[in-house]
């Protein structure tokens, strides 16, 4: 069947269409995306504005049409974090799908988690063992551990680089002392639940995904995505803790200029790699591979291992 994915997520909004049926590799057939950064709209009420509202809904209006055009079968759509905490998500959800006519399921932090781990570990196989995943979204840090298909823990913390660089940093770059805090702040939340990800043992495999994981690899010298999906990209602890430095001294036009690196993500990637840097060091993981798949193939994964019908992400189950 033809499956179409609508990830309404803190730095972009991405309709995935895909070929795909239960025990086979969804094989991506079109792709159309928008960095609409909807983090970026929230006032200070934490309400997301007008001019938010009205891009999001017309980006999904053109994503329907679009689906359409391309003969999806079943488009699940679904939210992250910038929605999720915006003081007025439920009632923006509703005017766009008053508008598009498309149902948008809001997912947990913890949903996030576990259904990115579900990504990979299908990509990876269970030869892996026990798997560490980590996840930096422009909202917010996802970790998941386990051996299972199902993580035995998924965890999600306010640590998207979006959102720490908003709320953290006044200049670009930002002074050594609104890094110090920054830094001081991302450890301690990342240690308070690094006990518990790890009691039920230690990793044979960590693996990190997301756009921030993949930039940051690539400019410690992974290779491109012109080298495809299979080739290896790790990011070491030692190159990752030079680049969590190197970053917060560059502006964003000058970290535009580095391999794989997007202008538009370009402001947030310091705080991402402060982020980064953090989770290697605090749960001791001298190499992260870099997996291609994340948060929509787990989506896709998921509703194909579901019998057919509606389907609600966040129960992971078929209704009636």
């Amino acid at each position: 069947m033809r499956l179409g994915v609508l990830d309404i997520g803190s730095n972009t909004v991405h309709l995935l269409v895909v070929d795909a049926h239960r025990g086979a590799r969804p094989m991506p057939a079109y792709s159309h995306k928008e960095a609409l950064r909807l983090t970026e709209y929230l006032d200070e009420d934490n309400r997301l504005a007008a001019e938010g509202v009205e891009r999001l809904g017309a980006f999904v209006e053109e994503a329907v049409h679009l689906a359409e055009d391309k003969g999806v079968e079943d488009l699940l759509a679904f939210a992250t974090s910038a929605v999720r905490e915006a003081a007025n998500g439920e009632e923006v959800l509703a005017q766009v799908e008053e508008r598009s006519g498309v149902h948008i399921e809001v997912l947990s932090g913890r949903d996030e988690a576990r259904l990115t781990f579900l990504a990979v570990r299908r990509w990876y196989g269970w030869s892996s063992g026990r798997l560490l995943v980590f996840d930096i979204g422009g909202g917010s840090l996802e970790i998941a551990a386990g051996v299972d298909e199902e993580p035995d823990v998924a965890v999600s913390l306010p640590l998207g680089a979006g959102r720490l660089t908003r709320d953290w940093f006044t200049a670009d770059p930002p002074s050594a002392e609104e890094v110090r805090k920054l830094r001081k702040h991302v450890r301690t939340e990342i240690a308070r639940t690094v006990g518990d990800v790890v009691r039920n043992g230690e990793a044979d495999r960590a693996v990190a995904t997301s756009k921030t994981f993949k930039q940051l690899a690539r400019i410690a010298g992974a290779a491109p995505s012109s080298d495809g999906p299979y080739v290896s990209r790790p990011l070491s602890r030692h190159a990752m803790a030079d680049w969590a430095v190197k970053l917060t001294t560059m502006g964003g036009a000058e970290r535009a200029q580095l391999p794989g690196v997007s202008e538009g993500r370009a402001a947030q990637l310091a705080a991402g790699a402060l982020v980064a840097d953090a989770v290697m060091d605090l749960f001791e993981v001298d190499r992260l591979e870099v997996c291609p798949w994340a948060l929509r193939e787990g989506v896709i994964l998921r509703r194909l291992d579901i019998l057919p019908g509606r389907f609600d992400l966040r129960t992971d189950s078929a209704l009636e």
